[in-house]
């Protein structure tokens, strides 16, 4: 096999990012990886700059939970229509409405100073945390009802815009908070991160919504528990409930079959983890290391959004030859292999060229991997409930960076070492792949469908 596409089947490849659906794709991508710049990279380094210690601000990203449970409230968006649902659609809504909430506290955070009040930064942090999860939710489901109707093949299309769209709301709006910081003041710059989401909040109104058979398949559910429960007055309800909360997992086990889908399930949760580790603490440990607002600014944002889009999209070409299964080890042992890049910084000390070349990196294995694996979560979720099966798929593919990464800063503490800290990041990613290996036979399975 080639590994690299003759020129017809380059234009071929090339082709599915000439629909408009793709740019769509993006902006809704911008939108979902905004939010990690206020309770995650920016937040990091005005905590640091406060004061605050490696272990509360590693216990401050608690809040990134949410994420991790946004599967729990899922149904809801997949079935219960928000004020303005007619005008907008049912995922336009809900994305909207998000964005609404999470602009209030935005205001709200750049008026607290979070040295004084740490705990109203929190509370406010954690309500942009779950407006920010809730429109995860919405957005996923926007992607994967405009693709419904794509050969799987062409899935790492829409991946690889999605995860461009992500890095892209998480990286330039990152640059600008770091690049300012300095010269205005934290508090002022969410301000200017204000303005960033009434810019987001303009490309909902603009993206078309999705058009799906998913009412019609919903409608089928609920006569068939009818049917089971009879016509007594409460089985209307009892059968709303039951499609709305039960049968989206139910049609996941049953798709997959129940060993096969547990271990789908368990995997999801391994393959990230040690990123997320490294994630929790690469702004702490970049300013420990000697580097200022400005480098981090420069580097990891500028730098690594340039690289991200590049190789994102090579990626997704890359993934279209190599199939979900090799392109998931590759991608997965590359990522765990590039955190070694960053204890030799630790050792280094802070070398500006040795920075650049680990964002560069980073940015290569996790684009590469990202694309893989946003691929496989969107071919595992169904038509009919596509936002809670996505939900609950990315929900545990979150776990490992929004809830035991909380700890990463008390282990860093704890050990006393930057380079042992990055070395086990690295490790945590064996058990995955030995994972992946076992299902391999059903991700196979899914890219012939």
């Amino acid at each position: 096999m080639r590994l690299w596409p003759d020129v017809q089947t380059l234009k071929n490849l090339i082709a599915p990012y000439l629909d408009r659906r793709i740019a769509w794709v993006f902006l809704m991508g911008c939108a979902s990886g905004f939010p990690w710049v206020l309770i995650g990279s920016a937040m990091s380094g005005w905590l640091k700059d406060a004061g605050l210690t490696r272990t509360a601000i590693g216990l401050f990203g608690s809040i990134f939970a949410v994420y991790a449970i946004n599967f729990l409230w899922a149904p809801l968006v997949d079935r219960v229509h928000l004020p303005g649902a007619s005008k907008l659609g049912q995922r336009r809504s809900w994305i909207m409405w998000s964005q609404l909430v999470m602009l209030v506290a935005v205001c709200l955070t750049a008026t607290v100073d979070p040295s004084q009040r740490l705990w109203l930064t929190s509370l406010i942090a954690l309500v942009i945390a779950l407006a920010s999860a809730t429109q995860d939710v919405a957005i996923d489901a926007f992607r994967i009802d405009h693709f419904h109707d794509r050969p799987k093949h062409q899935l790492p299309a829409a991946s690889a815009m999605a995860v461009i769209g992500w890095w892209t709301g998480y990286s330039l709006p990152g640059y600008l908070a770091f690049s300012q910081a300095d010269a205005i003041g934290w508090g002022n710059v969410y301000w200017l991160m204000a303005l960033v989401l009434v810019g987001l909040i303009a490309t909902t109104l603009l993206v078309g919504e999705p058009v799906t058979d998913r009412s019609q398949l919903q409608a089928e559910a609920e006569t068939r528990y009818q049917a089971k429960l009879g016509r007594h007055r409460a089985s209307r309800f009892v059968s709303w409930l039951l499609v709305t909360v039960v049968e989206p997992f139910a049609e996941f086990l049953r798709r997959n079959g129940t060993q096969t889908a547990l271990l789908i399930l368990l995997f999801v949760f391994l393959f990230k983890i040690g990123e997320a580790f490294l994630g929790r603490m690469s702004i702490v440990f970049y300013k420990e290391v000697g580097f200022t607002n400005a480098e981090i600014a420069d580097y990891t944002k500028m730098l690594g959004w340039f690289a991200t889009v590049l190789f994102t999209l090579i990626g997704s070409l890359i993934n279209v030859r190599l199939g979900v299964v090799r392109g998931l080890l590759l991608g997965g042992s590359a990522m765990a292999a590039s955190n070694l890049m960053f204890a030799w910084i630790a050792v280094a000390g802070p070398q500006t060229w040795l920075f650049a070349a680990t964002i560069l990196v980073d940015n290569f294995t996790t684009a590469f991997s990202s694309v893989a694996f946003v691929s496989f979560l969107t071919a595992l979720s169904g038509q009919a409930f596509s936002a809670t099966q996505y939900a609950l798929l990315a929900s545990l593919g979150n776990l490992g960076r929004t809830t035991l990464a909380g700890a990463s800063g008390w282990f860093v503490d704890l050990t006393g070492s930057w380079v042992f800290f990055f070395v086990l990041t690295t490790l945590m990613v064996i058990p995955g792949l030995l994972l992946l290996l076992k299902i391999r036979a059903r991700i196979d399975a899914l890219q012939d469908q």
